[in-house]
């Protein structure tokens, strides 16, 4: 791997952007098949929900198919390990009905994916991304990195139901960046259009769920987790792998944008992503001026449309968290209060609960963007409820895309040994 592509790579895995187009790794995808009637032009989100509810599947569409061999080449463009490889794979994208932050009816697509071969019914493992700016960068976007670890776990043997969440991929609206309630109500509801996909293309999934995702998706996982536990989700937990989740605003990521742990520009990246979709959730301001300094206030919100590349919003900010924001915000964001602290603590419980399931938290402590912190926070709000969480520190050499890189093969091999002493079902 060169160096150009390894700098890519981190940038990627930084944000959960694809940050190249691999179209020679990617060539050769058919185009998506119809498998499915989309959803009526007037009025799609209410119509789905009026049929089928929550979790409703609109549309099913074919998007590639590869041998075992065409698993492990992808997989090596980033590196990951390709030993649990025993199946080639089928992926789809599913556009079904959820709600949005308020609870209305609205739709979301995601990326299913399925084993070609192995048993015909399958578990079920969600695996949720992390930040991403860009609508074609999710799953069932445009073909690149964030397919990577749902391959990596539907050619294990197990179906995989990888959402966009709102606001990316087909999703209509902007992106709610950081809103836990709703990643995780457009989860749930990924998990339910998966079912019915599955068996619409002949394999059939168990109520067994293993749940793992990566930064955002870490912590969206954790969340996650905590409601398929409730009574009458419809699912079984059977672990949750969660990979360097940004579980501890108030106590880690923040003070960490503030105090140099988390890299500055980074810093810049997230802070700015998060305050203006928080904004839409939890009025912070009535101008973005009384929070950014000039002259980015100008451009902030625009540049969080869901079209811009990541690269074109880093180059149009700057390299600090002081020099983005105004005196008086630079001190709110390093002792949250106000609006600011209720954004902040209504997306900072993840790991408030106690899990029957087993748990593994993976991340590594050389992270600059989301500390380790968070991982040990995370475990010592489970360790409150009596849970003990098994912590693994990739090294200190291990930074976020380290990180992501040696956790995923790892978790799919402990999904397996759970699966066999879980035993058929």
């Amino acid at each position: 791997m060169t160096t150009q592509q390894k700098h890519s790579n981190r940038q990627w895995l930084r944000r959960g952007a694809a940050a190249v187009a691999l179209a020679a790794v990617l060539g050769g995808i058919a185009a998506p098949v119809a498998l499915a009637a989309p959803a009526p032009a007037a009025g799609p989100a209410y119509a789905a929900t009026a049929q089928g509810g929550r979790g409703h599947l609109i549309s099913l569409s074919a998007l590639e198919r590869l041998g075992p061999a065409d698993v492990t080449a992808r997989l090596a463009t980033l590196g990951l390990d390709a030993a649990t490889v025993r199946y080639g794979v089928a992926a789809y994208r599913l556009t079904y009905a959820t709600v949005d932050p308020q609870g209305r009816p609205t739709t979301a697509t995601g990326l299913l994916v399925l084993p070609r071969g192995g048993p015909h019914r399958l578990d079920l493992v969600s695996d949720t991304h992390g930040t991403l700016a860009t609508r074609d960068d999710a799953p069932s976007g445009s073909p690149g990195y964030n397919r990577l670890t749902p391959y990596l776990h539907a050619s294990a043997g197990r179906a995989v139901a990888a959402p966009d969440y709102l606001g990316l991929g087909g999703g209509p609206g902007a992106h709610p960046y950081m809103d836990t309630r709703s990643s995780v109500t457009a989860s749930v509801d990924m998990l339910k259009a998966a079912r019915t996909a599955a068996d619409r293309l002949g394999r059939s999934v168990t109520r067994d769920v293993y749940a793992t995702g990566f930064s955002q998706g870490g912590q969206v996982s954790m969340a996650l987790g905590r409601e398929l536990s409730r009574q009458g989700s419809g699912f079984r937990l059977r672990a949750l792998a969660p990979i360097a989740g940004p579980y501890d605003l108030e106590g880690s990521e923040l003070p960490g944008v503030t105090d140099g742990r988390v890299a500055p520009r980074t810093a810049v990246f997230y802070l700015t992503y998060f305050l203006t979709a928080q904004n839409r959730l939890h009025p912070l301001y009535a101008d973005p001026a009384e929070v950014f300094r000039a002259p980015y206030a100008q451009a902030v919100e625009s540049l969080f449309d869901g079209n811009h590349r990541e690269e074109d919003i880093v180059a149009a900010l700057p390299a600090s968290p002081r020099e983005l924001l105004t005196p008086e915000w630079y001190e709110n964001v390093r002792a949250p209060r106000g609006a600011l602290q209720t954004a902040v603590k209504a997306n900072d419980d993840a790991c408030d609960w106690k899990p029957a399931a087993p748990v593994r938290l993976y991340g590594g402590s050389a992270d600059t963007d989301v500390p380790f912190d968070n991982t040990l926070a995370c475990a010592a709000d489970l360790a409150r409820h009596g849970v003990r969480a098994q912590v693994v520190d990739q090294g200190p050499d291990a930074d976020h895309f380290v990180s992501a890189i040696r956790s995923a093969p790892q978790a799919v091999r402990w999904f397996d040994s759970l699966s066999r002493e879980n035993g058929p079902r």
